[in-house]
């Protein structure tokens, strides 16, 4: 069986997830393309992850690619997360895992309109769902509220727990929207605010996309997703890919048998990595990234031993999620630490096989002029933010 060292992993890490200046591309949608997905829970995080892979990044030119030029889609995919992904791979992630996502939040929001009282409700919910979509085509695009001025019944409120001191009486809007979302008939178009808002218009899927989201197989779907997951974070153990994408092992075991693979030892743990993907990495030269909440480097295992060592606690939140921070040839730390605690404080944990040469300084972070350290703790929503 092949060996890859701890060592090998962490050249690959720095090197495919474009944290070193070699590595870094002129475009938003190269970097999401060349990462899988860039991580869009918190909307600033796909702008602050793009920025520290881009050569010459700004916020109007990763704007204009996403919104203007539709070449990526915000899109709620694996683990029934928010992610940001270049058009190309949108079909694969919606047939591969949305689709699933969207069978069960129909059930369920089926089945909480039956104990709100509405009758046949499933049918109820089959014409909202087509008259809304008719609705934003007629418009081309629409916020949530234009939608329910179209369609009042998108507005349906649901009292669930009326005789409850925490009853929270809630409308349909959003629920129905993710769905269709998830369904692939409509996409998130630009944030309605600044790059930082969360609520956004909305699109019909073939207005953004020539053909739409298509309706691939959803097993060759589920084929290339994990061909592409290898190729970016592997080689890896199962349970990280199973983890990653959200699925059971039987369906990741499935999707396996459609790749050409080879089991490998990961410092006495057994993984897997593609055929034709066993050589050694060169040593990436040495740079600093800032890196925000949630960043999709950080975030693409569940078994990060590797690259933390038994720093994990001090970086990740009981939830499993990840604060800013600053990753380096020889360190990764919480934000708000010097450069030096990248390579010696107390929160740091080796990046690179050999230790770093003396005395070291890191290449400048891709950080833009006038922007502060805004220090947070894991999972506190907070992010690099502008002075």
């Amino acid at each position: 069986m092949h060996d890859i060292s701890t060592a090998e992993r962490r050249r690959r890490l720095q090197t495919r997830q474009l944290l070193t200046p070699a590595g870094r591309k002129p475009d938003v949608a190269e970097v999401a393309d060349a990462i899988v997905a860039l991580h869009a829970t918190d909307p600033a995080t796909v702008y602050l992850s793009a920025w520290a892979r881009m050569s010459a990044p700004t916020v109007e030119k990763i704007g204009k690619a996403m919104y203007d030029g539709k070449r990526l889609i915000r899109i709620m995919g694996m683990r029934r997360t928010m992610f940001v992904v270049a058009g190309e791979l949108a079909p694969v992630v919606q047939a591969s895992s949305s689709l699933g996502v969207a069978a069960t939040q129909r059930r369920k929001l089926v089945a909480d309109l039956q104990r709100a009282g509405i009758d046949d409700a499933d049918r109820f919910l089959g014409s909202v769902s087509t008259s809304t979509l008719q609705a934003l085509r007629r418009r081309g695009r629409a916020s949530a509220i234009d939608l329910v001025q179209d369609e009042p019944r998108l507005g349906t409120v649901l009292d669930l727990a009326p005789d409850k001191s925490y009853a929270a009486p809630q409308k349909i809007t959003s629920r129905l929207l993710t769905i269709l979302a998830l369904e692939g008939a409509i996409v998130r178009g630009r944030p309605l605010g600044g790059w930082t808002a969360n609520r956004n218009e909305w699109w019909p899927a073939e207005a953004w996309l020539p053909n739409g989201l298509g309706a691939l197989d959803v097993q060759d779907a589920r084929i290339e997703l994990v061909r592409r997951w290898l190729e970016t974070f592997g080689p890896a153990p199962l349970t990280d890919l199973v983890w990653w994408t959200g699925w059971t092992l039987g369906q990741v075991r499935t999707a396996l048998e459609g790749v050409v693979t080879v089991e490998v030892q990961l410092d006495g743990a057994v993984g897997v990595a593609l055929m034709n993907d066993l050589d050694p990495t060169a040593e990436p030269e040495p740079a600093a990234a800032l890196l925000p909440a949630l960043d999709p480097a950080p975030m693409g295992w569940l078994q990060r031993d590797f690259f933390l060592g038994d720093h994990r606690p001090k970086l990740f939140d009981r939830t499993g999620n990840i604060g800013p921070t600053v990753s380096g040839r020889a360190g990764w730390s919480a934000a708000g630490h010097s450069a030096q605690t990248v390579r010696s404080g107390p929160l740091c944990w080796r990046t690179s096989a050999r230790p770093a040469p003396q005395p070291w300084r890191p290449g400048p972070p891709n950080l833009p002029t006038g922007w502060g350290h805004s220090a947070s703790p894991p999972g506190s929503g907070r992010h690099w933010s502008e002075n």
